[in-house]
């Protein structure tokens, strides 16, 4: 993979994930992030074990099972931790150089990316022709969201989600996560005691979301599993199509690339995103990465010239 070509592909991984953090905060680092306490305007009320009784009840009403809920039973625990990190996420007021800086800095990822890409030929050559994604951009994600699935977490996945589930500040976000979660059970995807992940409830190679999991997960080894913990075809399939869910299509330019001077003013939501058309009649666009639809908003105010 030529390096010119491979920076800016990472940075294309690096924006998505920088939106996630900025928009949902559902993506984190592997590793928690120091606590730096916030005022929540909420009040978590009543027992958890009274919550997850009645939690349990709407489950088995969308469907889950009985033993699907006995078999995660174990694991429903509550983490004060898990709450303390999910409330003082640093990670959300770095800029994106800093974001960026942080997430790139190992130049080993372009090297391990490009040996996998030969490794894994058959398979991306595959994808490419089903999803219309590109291996280097697969590989990306791959690298940067678990160092090609060395590290993936190492928290229990129902235990964090059913935390943020009961806590009263992202309750209704977590609840569906924590369904999903228990309909990968039921589906046959994972066991309870396999599902280890990042503190905020993100599961394999590349980090979904248990509903990212649920509704794009891939069994592209043809086991009759998708197992995005321990399948690269089934990892690699995924991310092509969960890239696809977000608006991916085959052929259509995804990189642009800008560089913009100090002197320019800065684009923030009083001003509206600075799409590329706006930058281009500034006469900004020169080179530096930027990903239409995400960087562009940190672009205007944080790129040097």
């Amino acid at each position: 993979m030529h390096r010119h070509r491979a920076i800016s592909v990472f940075c294309l991984a690096i924006c998505l994930a920088a939106a996630r953090f900025a928009g949902a905060a559902n993506a984190a680092p592997n590793v928690a992030p120091s606590v730096a306490p916030n005022t929540v305007p909420c009040r978590t009320g009543g027992p958890y074990d009274k919550w997850l009784a009645e939690f349990e009840r709407e489950a088995m009403a969308q469907g889950v099972s009985q033993q699907t809920i006995a078999a995660a039973a174990p694991y429903l625990t509550y983490d004060q931790r898990i709450v303390n990190i999910d409330r003082g996420q640093r990670v959300l007021t770095q800029t994106f150089l800093e974001f960026s800086d942080r997430m790139a800095a190992a130049a080993y990822r372009i090297q391990r990316g490009a040996a996998l890409i030969k490794t894994y030929t058959p398979v991306f050559a595959k994808i490419d022709q089903q999803f219309g994604v590109p291996a280097p951009v697969i590989v990306a994600f791959w690298a940067l969201e678990s160092d090609f699935g060395a590290n993936m977490g190492n928290y229990h996945t129902l235990s964090a989600i059913a935390s943020l589930a009961y806590d009263c500040r992202r309750a209704d976000r977590f609840r569906g996560q924590l369904l999903d979660a228990l309909r990968l059970i039921q589906r046959g995807d994972l066991r309870p005691a396999d599902m280890i992940g990042s503190w905020a409830g993100e599961l394999g190679q590349t980090q979904m979301m248990p509903s990212e999991y649920y509704q794009y997960a891939v069994d592209y080894d043809g086991n009759g599993t998708r197992n995005l913990l321990r399948s690269a075809p089934d990892v690699l399939a995924s991310t092509a199509n969960y890239l696809v869910g977000l608006g991916w299509r085959r052929g259509e330019p995804w990189l642009t690339e800008v560089r913009v001077p100090p002197t320019m003013p800065s684009y923030h939501a009083a001003n509206g995103r600075p799409t590329v058309s706006r930058l281009r009649m500034a006469g900004r666009c020169r080179r530096t990465i930027c990903r239409r639809r995400f960087c562009c908003r940190w672009a205007a105010s944080v790129l040097p010239s």
